[in-house]
């Protein structure tokens, strides 16, 4: 399905949440069929706030939810949500934060949704693209990582998700062949991904070849170095530099006018006061890469041990800087949604001028 949206006589049913929070008015979520040139075997949930949006072309930012689950410890992993979520409204877009819930995939969750998510922590599943099935299959919870964030954003017509850092090729990875399934993830589906370009802890340089297979389109922002996670440089030029949130939103546009259908991945540093830690988060990194390698670690077990050993071996300096980098992002990806929903409605008024 493009970037459009479900219209309305796609809508099956209805649901309310369990209960919210006096922060929050109480929110119907509506389970749409998603469009596809198969039959879909389930509905996809969307919160009437992020319903509302698309319908009207306004700004949607999606947001992953393993980054509540399994990135941080609570409270702070729910104040971190909250506080995200807060500063993509303040800036004009709204926040749909994704995740599977009792076997059903919503888009946009509640404060009851987003507290429950965070309690459970790593009970719920981290869950990619391949998870998809069997989580909704056995009814059960997933916490969305960026390749199952950006399948369901595309179903529903969002065009622009928010995360902190993505996926890549692992170091030896042309031994292991352990390459992340957000890479194969931006090469075939047309979501413009806001990221602070890859985790520190991956080859930066193969990632970068890879997603240039993939015919994956990589631009930094306000940089010429593509940034590295934890800290703004990272030895290898980007193959574009953007400088306003204008600037990508004609990228997105360009994409879907030409059918590409492949995504899209922003780069944006992390602030210059956090990335000053970089050298000592980059030492840690190395340590806690041969703790896991002397432990044998693999697979998707891997980034989290390694955030959660360098987050203890750092003071916990590399967990606020990490939160640092998504606040930051959020904030130039809602602007980003701004200027692709008022470059898109002045492009629909052209035509509807024309036609008269």
């Amino acid at each position: 399905m493009g970037f459009g949206y479900a219209p309305s006589n796609l809508l099956c049913g209805s649901r309310r949440s369990e209960s919210q929070s006096p922060e929050q008015p109480v929110e119907e979520s509506r389970t749409i069929a998603v469009m596809s040139t198969a039959p879909s075997p389930v509905g996809v949930a969307v919160s009437a706030e992020v319903e509302a949006a698309l319908a009207s072309g306004g700004a949607v930012v999606a947001l992953e939810s393993t980054i509540i689950s399994h990135g941080m410890p609570y409270p702070k992993n729910l104040q971190t949500a909250m506080e995200v979520e807060a500063i993509v409204r303040e800036n004009g877009a709204v926040p749909a934060t994704i995740a599977i819930l009792d076997g059903v995939p919503h888009v946009g969750l509640n404060s009851e949704q987003l507290k429950r998510l965070a309690i459970s922590g790593t009970q719920f599943q981290k869950t990619a693209r391949r998870d998809i099935a069997q989580v909704v299959a056995s009814g059960g919870n997933g916490a969305t990582t960026v390749s199952a964030t950006m399948f369901f954003a595309h179903k529903v017509g969002i065009p622009i998700f928010v995360t902190g850092g993505i996926g890549g090729v692992h170091r030896h990875g042309e031994k292991t062949m352990d390459i992340s399934s957000d890479l194969t993830e931006l090469g075939k589906t047309p979501v413009a991904v806001i990221s602070a370009g890859v985790k520190s802890i991956l080859d930066i340089s193969r990632t970068l070849e890879y997603l240039e297979t993939q015919g994956v389109t990589v631009a930094a922002y306000q940089t010429n170095e593509f940034p590295a996670f934890f800290t703004d440089t990272s030895g290898c030029k980007a193959p574009c530099r953007v400088d306003s949130p204008e600037e990508c939103a004609k990228i997105i546009e360009a994409n879907k006018n030409m059918h590409l259908e492949s995504g899209i991945l922003i780069a944006v540093p992390i602030p210059k006061q956090h990335a000053a830690s970089g050298n000592i988060i980059e030492s840690a990194i190395q340590q806690a890469l041969k703790e896991a390698d002397d432990k044998k670690i693999t697979g998707n077990a891997i980034t989290p041990f390694i955030l959660d050993r360098v987050k203890v071996l750092t003071g916990g300096s590399s967990l606020e800087a990490n939160i640092a980098l998504v606040k930051n992002n959020a904030l130039t990806g809602a602007r980003i949604a701004v200027a692709f929903s008022d470059l898109r409605k002045r492009a629909t008024n052209r035509s509807v001028r024309s036609a008269l």
